[in-house]
């Protein structure tokens, strides 16, 4: 895997801080993990049937995307294009692709770092005025983040886990000495996920008190938390504050 270092990335991509002292003495068997952790059969049913549900009920919202997509294409002809695109990113130590819904007009996309899959192809949604106006909702919604049902489906992700990164952003992570993303599925929710909008987010202690409980838990127990993270989610997107 390769980073691309040619172009300046937001501060937003990349909140993750190194793991202090403390939290290596506190989780030391965690960094001495070199293979990724099986995922426990009632989280992987539970990832599944809630992914199926979800997509299930999300169908009319995803049509309405797609017509609101096209209709915006037609009055505002620079806004035109696909509703989704994916750029690779990792989730337990394995390159996947990361779908979305599309945010920025298409003149705003390096179309040859699109081609390789690279997240800096994107990295200019922070631009307001690279938004659509579809863009604009689902982001303050976070409906961008729908199709990431489907890759919890497929297994590729799990629905509570460390947010898989963009690559060059999970060498970082790594470099930095933080080991959880290559160890369990990344999620659509993490731990420390949820604390978006306070001090707490970005701080990579939550990560790791995840994958000790992934370790420790029984895998009910372990449910318990998923439901905990599901519903501080649920209160962190129903606040309208993606941005």
């Amino acid at each position: 895997m390769t980073t691309n270092t040619t172009l300046s990335e937001p501060v937003e991509a990349f909140p993750y801080t190194p793991p202090t002292d403390e939290i290596r003495r506190k989780y030391k068997e965690i960094f001495e993990l070199t293979e990724p952790l099986k995922v426990p059969l009632p989280k992987l049913i539970f990832d599944k049937l809630v992914a199926f549900v979800i997509l299930t009920f999300c169908l009319p919202v995803i049509v309405l995307l797609l017509l609101i997509n096209f209709i915006e294409g037609l009055i505002v002809p620079e806004n035109k294009g696909p509703l989704f695109f994916y750029y690779n990113a990792v989730s337990g130590g394995k390159v996947i692709k990361k779908w979305k819904i599309r945010l920025i007009k298409e003149k705003y996309i390096d179309k040859e770092l699109q081609a390789k899959g690279d997240w800096h192809a994107y990295q200019k949604e922070w631009m307001p005025e690279a938004r659509t106006h579809l863009g604009a909702f689902v982001k303050k919604f976070y409906l961008d983040e729908i199709p990431q049902f489907y890759m919890v489906l497929t297994g590729d992700m799990s629905l509570v886990g460390p947010r898989p990164l963009a690559i060059h952003h999970y060498e970082r992570d790594l470099a930095q000495g933080n080991v959880t993303r290559k160890l369990i599925r990344g999620g659509l929710l993490g731990y420390g996920h949820v604390r978006k909008g306070t001090p707490d987010f970005g701080k990579p202690e939550f990560e790791y008190e995840y994958v000790r409980r992934y370790l420790h838990y029984s895998p009910f127990r372990l449910l318990m938390t998923d439901l905990y993270v599901i519903w501080r989610g649920v209160v962190v997107m129903s606040k309208g504050g993606g941005h």
